[in-house]
């Protein structure tokens, strides 16, 4: 008889490792799935908003310096 353990059996020589694939395959498809909505979010966001308004919030929050909004505003303009 033969049993979990015993040959053709799912004992220590591949149960855990069809285990371990299982987790590694669930993992992948929900940080595939995670990433796909928020590129989504992000695009939708984006819908919309004009170049100096993202600019504008680039200077509002930090992201670039007076010098450089100047700059890149003026390119926007001509």
């Amino acid at each position: 008889m033969m049993g979990y353990g015993g040959p053709g059996g799912w004992g220590m020589g591949g149960g855990w490792l069809f285990m371990v694939l299982l987790l590694v395959v669930v993992v992948a498809l929900a940080v595939g799935v995670l990433r796909q909505f928020g590129d989504d979010r992000r695009e939708r966001r984006m819908l919309g908003r004009s170049a100096r308004d993202i600019l504008d919030e680039r200077y509002a929050r930090g992201e670039i310096d007076s010098d450089e909004y100047r700059r890149r505003r003026a390119d926007l303009e001509s």
